[in-house]
């Protein structure tokens, strides 16, 4: 009998979150969880050792990696497009931790990232909110692998090129722990490019990049 006026579809706690897509579900379980591990003093610290860049609810690493993992085992595997979708929306949000849980997502879904990730999603999460704790973990979590996975050179010339400073940062360091396998040439001119630039993150970006090749390239 077809459904009409007068007639109320109830569906059970289960069968509403299958019909949930997988942002909306991280979404809510994240904001549901992190806010009671917070602590007050963590979170003016936090704050302080920041500069004042974002507020803080006051969790700590452990904790806040660890309810990412949870949360993340009880959702289907997400398309590329969704896991950029929920960093984007995690980025969005006023408290520093979920930026941080958007680079934690990023590290326990990296393999579902397609080649088109870091130019959709990652460069959006880069030049937004920017300072050297996210693009640094955006490096570690995407930039990273994804340009050894796939070949990007030309996104990473662009960025290097980008009037930007943190694109700048995050292409002068995506070959760090490459160890034999880091393209020098690449890595030193990006080294040039930028070889007059006294910006403090620019100057901190070169010297962790040529420190780490020199630990390895030795005769």
């Amino acid at each position: 009998m077809p459904i009409g006026a007068g007639f109320v579809v109830l569906l059970c706690p289960s069968c509403k979150h299958k019909s949930m897509g997988f942002t909306s579900q991280f979404m809510d379980a994240i904001q549901e969880q992190l806010p009671p591990l917070g602590n007050k003093s963590n979170a003016f610290g936090a704050q302080a050792y920041m500069k004042d860049i974002s507020i803080f609810l006051g969790v700590k690493t452990p904790e806040r990696r660890s309810t990412v993992k949870q949360i993340a085992k009880e959702l289907p595997v997400p398309t590329s497009d969704q896991l950029g979708n929920t960093a984007r929306k995690l980025w969005k949000l006023d408290h520093r931790e979920y930026q941080y849980a958007a680079c934690d997502l990023i590290a326990v879904f990296k393999d579902c990232a397609d080649k088109d990730f870091l130019q959709e999603h990652v460069q959006y999460l880069i030049i937004n909110k920017s300072w050297w704790d996210t693009v640094d973990a955006l490096g570690t979590v995407a930039v990273s692998p994804l340009t050894a996975r796939f070949p990007l050179v030309s996104l990473m010339n662009t960025w290097n090129k980008s009037e930007n400073l943190w694109l700048n940062r995050a292409a002068i360091q995506h070959q760090r722990g490459r160890k034999y396998e880091t393209d020098i040439e690449l890595l030193l001119g990006y080294c040039n490019d930028h070889s007059a630039d006294e910006r403090f993150f620019i100057a901190k970006a070169i010297g962790w990049a040529l420190r780490d090749l020199a630990y390895f390239d030795r005769p």
